[in-house]
């Protein structure tokens, strides 16, 4: 039977239905927020985002955010048309717009815009942006932070820089539907992928950590989002005295872990309670995932 919530799944806020969204520089309502057919996201996959927050009046990490969206957009040649300041600004006057300044996820979407015709060729684009801009009220689920998350190890591998490179954060996310789909089927909440060597690596949406003898440790980051998350717990463990580890670990380390947390910006740290049917540690969550968690939530939500 396959878990009714997934991982991401947000608390259901009725004062979404209306909202308002920022959509080539106007704001429009939801049910008005339309894209063309012919737009090279909508047909390609042709595009880079980010989720953001919005917690206690600012937006959580949004020089971070920015950094790696305009990056994005430079390796795919996709000119965004707006400063670095500019696009705070349109952030910040959608979350005015729409009353949020606590509780807030914003997704900030760009693509290649609206094309001759539907084919791949970037040429064929006219030579706009498609920029558009979601702020919702959404929080995680206290109850799946409390319960922790099922992962399965899909039999689908993250890719390398030649060929699909997890680092850019693209619009292009089949890769990491197909393995959820299959951790779905199983009843876990998402799953977790290895790298072509057979090592751990990433999840379908969350960067994957395990806490083992004292050691929190995470993979290579060859094969994995470049999250900005797992930065940030990266650099907290290096600030508490804790050894944090870049480094390849198998399927048998994490079995063998004393606790297990997947990152990402929308839930920030959520323990994992079971991998492939097996319960990792002994208590959940482990001392040293709640430390983590309770110093990420203190240094960035509050």
């Amino acid at each position: 039977m396959a878990e009714e919530k997934g991982a991401q799944t947000p608390v259901e806020d009725p004062r979404n239905h209306d909202l308002w969204i920022w959509l080539n520089g106007r704001l429009v309502k939801r049910a008005e927020a339309l894209v063309s057919i012919f737009d090279a996201g909508f047909g390609l996959g042709d595009g880079v985002w980010e989720g953001i927050r919005m917690a206690k009046g600012r937006l959580v990490l949004v020089d971070d955010h920015l950094d790696r969206l305009y990056e994005g957009a430079n390796t795919i040649a996709l000119d965004i048309g707006l400063t670095k300041p500019q696009m705070k600004a349109a952030l910040e006057e959608l979350c005015a717009a729409n009353g949020i300044d606590d509780g807030g996820h914003l997704r900030l979407m760009v693509t290649r815009g609206e094309k001759h015709t539907v084919h791949q060729d970037p040429r064929n684009a006219l030579g706009r942006p498609t920029i558009a801009i979601t702020a919702e009220f959404k929080v995680p689920d206290p109850e799946i932070k409390k319960a922790g998350i099922k992962l399965f190890t899909s039999s689908f591998r993250t890719s390398g820089p030649d060929s699909f490179d997890l680092h850019l954060n693209s619009h292009s996310r089949l890769n990491f539907i197909r393995p959820l789909l299959q951790a779905i089927a199983a009843g876990a909440h998402e799953a977790l992928m290895l790298d072509p060597a057979g090592f751990v690596a990433s999840c379908n949406s969350t960067n994957f950590f395990i806490v083992k003898r004292g050691e929190v440790l995470t993979s290579t980051g060859r094969t994995c989002f470049k999250g900005i998350t797992r930065r940030k717990v990266i650099e907290l463990c290096a600030g508490e005295g804790l050894t944090c580890r870049e480094t390849d670990f198998t399927l048998a380390d994490a079995y063998n872990a004393d606790g297990a947390f997947v990152t990402g910006t929308f839930g920030g740290l959520t323990p994992v309670r079971s991998l492939d049917g097996r319960a990792l540690g002994s208590a959940l969550p482990c001392p040293v995932t709640a430390r983590l968690s309770d110093l990420y939530d203190r240094a960035f939500l509050s």
